[in-house]
């Protein structure tokens, strides 16, 4: 009747408030997210989502799914996991970008805990670039990262574009370099905003540098300058 997979979805779409940043984060088309949710619903004889053309809202029963749905899936990756084979056991070093600190990462570090509750993580956040040296340097065994979409190597989870963002009140004058708030080297965003900016043939300056994201984000917000950012974690 609740079939995991419609309920993962359901989650997703909770998750994001987005049919399409679900099918984004699942690697599935909108069509499909729309038809797992309508099962759903016909399951629950619900309507779980309040939606129009500008927003999506979870009803009243769709919050009481909330719950259920995370039950239902945990005692079904229980399951698994007892029926599946022998657990890992161990110490994993993982890497993740300071990107998905605060948007991605918690699903996933909640997600295998409960796959690999036996498994003791010890957690690197730093840049893309620094987290690929380091796990080619044996010093990370597995990492969560950007590449660019040239690259090879790894397993790919999701694709995105870079867009710039900036306080409402900056106004950038055509004729003066764009200040800009960048990562330092070695930073994928980094080389790919000044990349763009000199194929457009733009002029540019530095107006601040952080590797953390929230004081970039800080600096942004203070109209200091623009920051190129992935579009799906904005």
């Amino acid at each position: 009747m609740y079939e995991p997979a419609r309920l993962r979805t359901f989650l997703a779409v909770a998750q994001t408030l987005s049919f399409t940043r679900a099918a984004d984060r699942l690697g599935l088309r909108q069509s499909t997210v729309s038809q797992h949710v309508r099962r759903l619903e016909e399951a629950t004889g619900r309507p779980l989502f309040s939606r129009d053309t500008h927003r999506v809202e979870l009803t009243e029963d769709g919050e009481a799914m909330l719950g259920f749905a995370r039950t239902i899936l945990q005692a079904h990756e229980r399951a698994a996991a007892f029926f599946g084979g022998t657990r890992l056991r161990g110490r994993l070093r993982f890497g993740a970008s300071e990107d998905f600190v605060t948007t991605r990462l918690p699903e996933i570090l909640e997600s295998f805990r409960r796959e690999h509750p036996e498994v003791d993580l010890e957690l690197t956040v730093e840049l893309s670039g620094v987290l690929q040296e380091r796990l080619a340097a044996g010093r990370l065994d597995l990492i969560l990262a950007k590449r660019r979409g040239t690259e090879s190597g790894g397993r790919l989870v999701w694709e995105d574009s870079l867009i710039w963002i900036g306080s409402p009140g900056l106004r950038l004058e055509p004729d003066r370099p764009v200040p800009l708030i960048l990562y330092p080297p070695p930073g994928i965003t980094r080389a790919r905003a000044l990349e763009a900016l000199e194929a457009q043939g733009r002029a540019w300056r530095i107006a601040c540098t952080s590797s953390s994201l929230s004081a970039n984000v800080a600096a942004a917000r203070a109209g200091l300058g623009v920051m190129a950012h992935t579009r799906g974690l904005v």
